[in-house]
């Protein structure tokens, strides 16, 4: 018989796929970051319990390209500074992609708000320009001028905090109780220049950062770095505390709702 492309894999062809992941080579990518000061209480906000905000109240962009051999991917976030039980983190309220490849390790795996969008990041000489969209809306976009080089950081460790859930199947509330995540990122930075630049907010009822003013640029920078992240499970946390905030992870909460049409079946 022929083999059955839907049916069970051996434990030698599981294990051969984990070994394989295991030892991808660094994945260098090119991207924008933009870190500003925002309104403490904005931060405050939309920081679901346990995390508190940090002491300053900043936001970061992140905008990206990987130039993947055959796939290159676009890839981004907007994150407010958070902590949690004393670790100092970043806590993403959205992350474009631009595949769905991209997505689904993130947000099934990680508990990452992985969204399909579409990113941009542009350069000519000096000019720099990088933008995070959906629905036809550029609702971050940076813009600016390389005006010197920056000295390389030594390798460090960046943590983003997830919360990974699954929505009830009757619509009441979560499965089983969400877990918060400390996902730790090594970072290896090989380029690294300054930006000179502006960062613009538009309105968007999909993606609100707009609610997260500028009111001072700390940073814009333009580099070429590679990462790997691996996540742990810290705790377990209320569902009741963590549901008003569920419409953080979908365009429509009621979507998770959604199923095929009656009778389609």
């Amino acid at each position: 018989m022929a083999r059955v492309r839907y049916g069970a894999r051996t434990e030698a062809e599981i294990a051969a796929s984990r070994e394989k992941s295991s030892k991808l080579p660094d994945i260098w990518s090119t991207g924008v970051v933009a870190v500003w000061e925002t309104d403490p209480d904005v931060v405050a906000a939309v920081l679901p319990p346990p995390l508190k905000p940090a002491d300053r109240p900043l936001v970061r962009a992140n905008i990206s390209k990987v130039d993947l051999p055959g796939y290159p991917l676009g890839a981004g976030s907007v994150a407010v500074a958070a902590q949690h039980d004393g670790v100092e983190g970043w806590y993403p309220l959205v992350m474009p992609m631009t595949h769905e490849r991209a997505l689904t390790g993130g947000r099934e795996v990680f508990g990452e708000p992985k969204k399909l969008g579409e990113v941009t990041v542009e350069r000519d000489g000096l000019v720099v320009r990088a933008a995070l969209a959906r629905h036809g809306i550029a609702f971050v976009e940076v813009r600016g001028a390389v005006d010197r080089p920056l000295p390389l950081p030594e390798p460090n460790q960046k943590t983003d905090f997830y919360f990974k859930f699954l929505p009830a199947v009757d619509g009441s509330g979560f499965d089983a109780d969400p877990v918060l995540v400390h996902c730790v990122r090594n970072e290896k930075v090989r380029k690294l220049e300054h930006i000179t630049g502006d960062v613009v907010l538009r309105e968007s009822m999909f993606d609100p950062v707009a609610d997260l003013p500028v009111r001072r640029i700390v940073e814009i920078t333009i580099g070429e770095k590679t990462t790997d992240q691996k996540g742990r499970v810290v705790e377990r946390v209320s569902a009741q505390a963590l549901l008003p905030y569920i419409h953080q992870r979908y365009d429509d909460p009621m979507q998770i709702l959604d199923g095929p049409p009656e009778g389609s079946l």
